[in-house]
C-alpha cells in the first residue's frame, strides 16, 4: 500500500458511542474504503498486501458490528445461540468486539459452522440458509468493508446484485433502454444458475481473490469460512466442499467474485466481436446474432437479436420477445 495509508486507523472501546464519534468512525472506514478503491481502479494489475491490519482494526469491527445490529437478521442466532441483543445487555459490545479482535491478531480466530434454516419459496420448495454467529458476521462485515471497494472497482457494469449504488429496477431500466429503439434488441432469455451460493467452486474462487489480495492472513480467513461447515437442524455437521452459504453477510460478495469470470466473458465477446456498429452489421449479414448480459446476481437476463439457446441443464429459464412495455416488467 501507498505510504499514506494508515495500516491502523485507531480503535474503538466501546459501542455505546456518542453519535459525533460514531460518524467520525464511519468517516475514517470510508475514507479507507475510497483509497482502496481508488488504488485499485488506477492499476488494475495491483495486488493489495496488508489488509489483515483493517480486518482486525477496532474501528472497521465496530462498522462491522453496526451493520450487522441493522440487519434484519440480527435477532436470529447462530449455533452459539447468542444474539446482537444478548451480547448487548450480557457481555457489552466493547469487550465483545475486544475479544474478537485479540482473537484474530492471535491467530486463534476460527470461523464455526452456520446454522442451517430451510425458508420455504413462493413455488412450494425450500430454500437453504445459512447462519453465522454474531462473532462470525461481525469478523465477516470487516472482510466486505476491506475487499469490496477493491473488487468494485473490477466488476462489470453487465452485474446489478449486491452491488453498492446498484439494485434490480437499474437492471431493468438497461433491458428497457436495449429494447427500445433506436437499438430494438428482439429477445430477452431469463435464466437462473442453479444452486449458484451452494455449486460455487473454492479453488476458482481463491484464485480470483489471489488476483488481487496477496495478504495471506486475509486469503486464509476467507478460505476458512468457505470451510466452516453446516450444522443441520438435526445437529449433524456436514462439510462444505463447495460453495458460500446464502445467509452469510460476505457470501454475495463472494458469489460475485465467482461470477464476475461470466461477466468478463461476456465483455470481452462484447468489446471484440459486437463493439461498433460496422461488426454488428457485419454479422448481422452473416446470420449471425449480436447479444449483451445483464446480471442479477445469479439471474442472467441474455438479450440480442437471435434466440440463444441455453446448454441443456446448465440453467433454468425462458425467453420472450423483447418489447418496452414487457421488458420493464422485467
Amino acid at each position: 500500500m501507498p505510504e499514506d495509508a494508515p495500516g491502523n486507523p485507531g480503535a474503538v472501546r466501546t459501542a455505546a458511542q456518542p453519535a459525533g464519534r460514531q460518524a467520525a468512525q464511519y468517516r475514517k472506514v470510508r475514507e479507507m474504503q475510497a483509497k482502496l478503491h481508488r488504488w485499485a481502479g488506477e492499476d488494475r494489475s495491483r495486488r493489495f498486501g496488508d489488509l489483515f491490519n483493517l480486518v482486525s482494526d477496532l474501528e472497521f469491527l465496530a462498522e462491522g458490528w453496526l451493520r450487522v445490529k441493522a440487519n434484519a437478521g440480527s435477532k436470529t442466532p447462530g449455533i452459539d445461540k447468542a444474539t446482537v441483543a444478548g451480547i448487548e445487555n450480557r457481555i457489552g459490545v466493547g469487550v465483545f468486539l475486544d475479544g474478537i479482535r485479540d482473537s484474530l491478531k492471535s491467530g486463534e480466530f476460527r470461523p464455526v459452522p452456520v446454522r442451517q434454516v430451510m425458508i420455504p419459496k413462493k413455488s412450494g420448495k425450500l430454500r437453504k440458509l445459512g447462519i453465522p454467529t454474531v462473532a462470525d458476521r461481525v469478523v465477516q462485515a470487516a472482510l466486505k468493508l476491506v475487499l469490496e471497494p477493491i473488487f468494485e472497482a473490477d466488476f462489470q457494469p453487465c452485474s446489478y446484485g449486491f452491488r453498492p449504488g446498484r439494485r434490480a429496477h437499474d437492471a431493468i431500466a438497461e433491458i428497457h433502454y436495449l429494447a427500445s429503439r433506436p437499438r430494438n434488441y428482439e429477445w430477452v432469455l431469463e435464466a437462473d444458475i442453479r444452486a449458484c451460493f451452494d455449486e460455487i467452486g473454492h479453488v476458482p474462487l481463491m484464485d480470483r481473490l489471489r488476483a488481487r489480495i496477496t495478504d495471506k492472513r486475509v486469503l486464509a480467513l476467507v478460505k476458512a469460512f468457505l470451510k466452516a461447515g453446516i450444522m443441520t437442524a438435526d445437529g449433524d455437521r456436514e462439510e462444505t466442499h463447495t460453495g458460500t452459504p446464502a445467509g452469510g453477510i460476505l457470501s454475495p460478495l463472494l458469489a460475485n467474485i465467482a461470477l464476475s469470470a461470466l461477466d468478463d466473458h461476456f465483455t470481452r465477446q462484447w468489446q471484440t466481436q459486437m463493439g461498433t456498429t460496422w461488426q454488428r452489421a457485419k454479422r448481422r449479414q452473416q446470420g449471425l446474432g449480436t447479444w449483451r448480459l445483464v446480471r442479477i446476481s445469479r439471474r442472467l437476463r441474455h438479450h440480442g437479436q437471435r434466440h440463444p439457446r441455453p446448454r441443456r441443464g446448465a440453467a433454468r429459464g425462458s425467453s420472450r420477445r423483447a418489447r418496452p412495455d414487457r421488458a420493464a416488467a422485467g
